[in-house]
């Protein structure tokens, strides 16, 4: 029996080319030693506005790992986040629980593609852009996609979670 070869790229890259999605890979040299934080680094490298460029945090709501979609240039709102996943608290998850769950490393979690599918809340914001940019699976490696995409292909509620 033929093994089936291995599509090349990491777990959300596939996930974008198994589902169709039309998106751009925009990769950028990471700095490990970069004062910035990742996403405001992604966009700095890759001369986007940084409202455009969203950041993957996971956080637990009511003990349900949960992710938020929010722009760079804001915070995360954790009552909002609440809220908006039906719940009544919620606090940033630990990193190893974050990396367990999602397969991927911070500062590379990507929305798309993870082991397991967390519910999902992209900021409201993201829908007033043609294309927004999420980290596509590692360090260093972005994609540009419709937030309408980033939206279905996640299953993801659309709240507003940001504050600036």
């Amino acid at each position: 029996m033929a093994k089936k070869k291995q599509q090349a790229g990491t777990p959300a890259l596939r996930a974008l080319d198994a589902a169709g999605v039309p998106h751009q890979v925009r990769e950028y040299q990471h700095d490990p030693r970069s004062p910035l934080g990742f996403g405001e680094e992604a966009a700095a490298l890759l001369g986007v506005e940084p409202g455009r460029v969203f950041k993957t945090l996971v956080a637990s709501v009511d003990g349900t790992l949960t992710v938020a979609v929010v722009p760079v240039t804001g915070q995360l709102d954790l009552k909002a986040l609440a809220t908006a996943a039906g719940g009544k608290r919620a606090v940033m998850a630990e990193a190893a629980a974050a990396e367990r769950a999602t397969g991927y490393v911070v500062g590379g979690i990507s929305p798309l593609g993870q082991r397991t599918a967390l519910p999902t809340v992209v900021d409201a914001s993201a829908l007033s852009f043609a294309t927004v940019l999420v980290s596509a699976g590692r360090r260093g490696l972005d994609v540009e996609l419709a937030p309408g995409d980033l939206v279905a292909l996640t299953g993801a509620t659309v709240a507003a979670v940001a504050r600036t």
